[in-house]
């Protein structure tokens, strides 16, 4: 059955579909909250001409999250606990990008060394995503990172905190997105990056951007005011 014509829904090209920056007056903006990591700002904008409205902001400075693929086509999870939903969950090693002036593939390598004990040689950009837009600024990219070899014992990162306890895994790609499928995990760059994985892979890999490739126009990270 086709789509309801009488609705009126236009057929696009998708090489046309992109997200736009679309700027709006801001009428009013006040930090209402200053946190450890991020603030929440209350902002007053016209979203059409003489309709404000109030939005509460997450300003975010925006995070990397790596996708460690190893020669048999293992994907590296690793469990860890997250107290706001109560869950061991199995996550992809991440991190903000918090570090004045880091470049996000550095972060990117630096986290997959403290959470994994791991190097790559190899380094894509496999997809990028708004984690919550109807309420935060965060941006998040995932890297593909291939050619894994371990940290030298010396060099190794010592955890601490919430990361003292993480426990890795290696699990099969296609295992991993029967687990998604399933909705067996639900954090949203394991998910994200599982599918996006297994869309790269059944494109021969040729949709893998550089992994210097520049954000995309919107996906930019916010100073912290």
């Amino acid at each position: 059955m086709s789509f309801p014509e009488e609705l009126g829904v236009p057929v696009v090209d998708g090489a046309d579909l992109a997200d736009a920056v679309s700027e709006r007056r801001l009428v009013g903006s006040e930090v209402v909250f200053r946190g450890h990591v991020w603030d929440v700002v209350r902002e007053t904008v016209e979203l059409s001409e003489g309709s404000p409205v109030v939005r509460d902001v997450q300003r975010h400075p925006g995070a990397v999250t790596i996708l460690a693929l190893d020669d048999d086509e293992n994907v590296l999870f690793i469990k860890q606990y997250r107290h706001p939903v109560r869950r061991e969950t199995w996550e992809l090693p991440a991190g903000l990008l918090d570090v004045a002036g880091e470049p996000p593939l550095t972060a990117a390598r630096r986290e997959l060394g403290e959470e994994a004990d791991l190097v790559a040689a190899d380094w894509a950009v496999l997809v990028d995503w708004f984690n919550s837009p109807g309420g935060s600024s965060e941006a998040n990219r995932i890297y593909l990172a291939r050619g894994l070899s371990a940290v030298p014992d010396a060099d190794r990162h010592v955890r601490e905190d919430e990361e003292k306890d993480l426990v890795p895994v290696r699990v099969p790609l296609e295992q991993a997105v029967r687990a998604v499928l399933e909705g067996r995990f639900a954090n949203p760059g394991s998910v994200i990056g599982v599918l996006a994985l297994q869309a790269a892979k059944a494109g021969g890999w040729r949709d893998l951007r550089p992994a210097d490739a520049p954000w995309p126009s919107g996906l930019l990270r916010p100073e912290r005011g």
